[in-house]
């Protein structure tokens, strides 16, 4: 089986999550999407409205539920400190696993020189990177070790979707459906999630 990782504060995960990392599964023939949420994402290290760990878990379980294609994995939540790739790639590696795919989008590429050890992390995962049409990616800004990383973009379908959308919505009261799978609106509202 052939997996492909994908990071983040899922904070909450929505279908434009869903829609760009079945895209590059398919793109990648990639039999299985693992979701790791962050305990605690390097790049939004105070985020006040940020779901307990264990809450945005539970959401990406229940988008596992429903979808064979998606496994959660608590694998960053059992380790403490900011969550880094390269410490969750080392894991997975020593845990069996022969190679490491991971999935980013077009702009953390742009960041991804400013990601904890970042030249040795390309050296350990291959990444694939989800570029959304109308977001052209500055190749030129970028240095060279990251240069090989073009032969692995997958331009994925446009949707203007973002977590901090869906928070709004749910606290001013309005609807989330169609933003985020049934199974997670059903969590995010029996658990008051993201109401202050």
């Amino acid at each position: 089986m052939t997996r492909l990782c994908y990071g983040g504060s899922f904070n909450p995960i929505h279908h434009g999550h869903l829609l760009v990392a079945r895209a590059v599964a398919e793109a990648g023939n990639f039999d299985r999407v693992l979701l790791i949420p962050s305990a605690q994402p390097p790049h939004k290290p105070a985020a006040a409205d940020l779901a307990l760990p264990s809450e945005r878990l539970a959401l990406c379980q229940a988008v596992s539920d429903a979808d064979p294609l998606f496994e959660a994995s608590d694998i960053e939540l059992r380790r403490s400190g900011p969550s880094y790739t390269i410490d969750t790639a080392r894991e997975l590696r020593q845990s069996g696993w022969p190679d490491v795919h991971w999935l980013i989008g077009a702009d953390m590429l742009q960041i991804l020189p400013k990601w904890h050890l970042y030249e040795q992390l390309l050296k350990e995962v291959t990444f694939w990177i989800a570029r959304r049409p109308g977001y052209e990616i500055d190749w030129d800004a970028l240095p060279s070790v990251v240069q090989p990383l073009r032969d692995r973009v997958v331009t994925a379908p446009l949707i203007e979707m973002s977590g901090t959308q869906v928070r709004q919505r749910v606290r001013q009261g309005h609807s989330i459906k169609y933003l985020v799978p049934e199974a997670v609106e059903r969590r995010i509202l029996g658990r008051r999630l993201y109401i202050p």
